[in-house]
């Protein structure tokens, strides 16, 4: 009964729980290789073994800002050429990908991988902005307004090329 509930498992749902362990099990690492993800397909064997399709999904079919063809998954994100890490809230995307999943429903995937997605919303889509939503990086717009405050512009940039050649 348990080799039959693994053989239904999608495999954008397999891509998605390997690159979720990937991530727990590497908390410092914001992306992989798409051979670190194969490697640790191989190695778990959620669906039994490796299945073909699996490769074809890590490089197109699940990445989110990729032109869909023909798979409209939005599991992944592409950080830069042959670098994946899971989608998140806020990430780009391709416009037909519009409205498709992003994360497997617990109960179609093995009992063993289901606390993956509560870490998944409790603690890699936190991580990326503060408690209060807001994205840190953001909040520092403007913060430097006040370095010139006592100067002009051009008196600046005329002060600054004073001692040139």
């Amino acid at each position: 009964m348990a080799i039959l509930a693994k053989l239904e498992l999608k495999v954008a749902d397999e891509v998605w729980i390997i690159t979720a362990l990937l991530h727990r099990e590497n908390p410092s690492s914001l992306d992989f290789s798409i051979d670190q993800i194969m490697d640790r397909a191989r190695t778990e064997t959620v669906a039994g073994k490796l299945r073909p399709g699996f490769y074809v999904h890590v490089i197109q079919h699940c990445v989110a800002n990729r032109a869909p063809n023909p798979g409209r998954y939005r599991i992944l994100f592409e950080t830069a050429r042959d670098r994946r890490r899971l989608f998140r809230k806020g990430d780009t995307y391709h416009h037909d990908r519009e409205g498709s999943k992003t994360v497997p429903e617990k109960e179609n995937i093995p009992t063993q991988y289901r606390d993956l997605v509560d870490w998944y919303v409790d603690v890699f889509c936190v991580n990326r902005r503060n408690a209060d939503g807001v994205d840190p990086l953001l909040t520092l717009r403007g913060s430097g307004r006040g370095i010139w405050a006592d100067e002009h512009a051009d008196d600046y940039v005329r002060r600054l090329r004073e001692n040139w050649p």
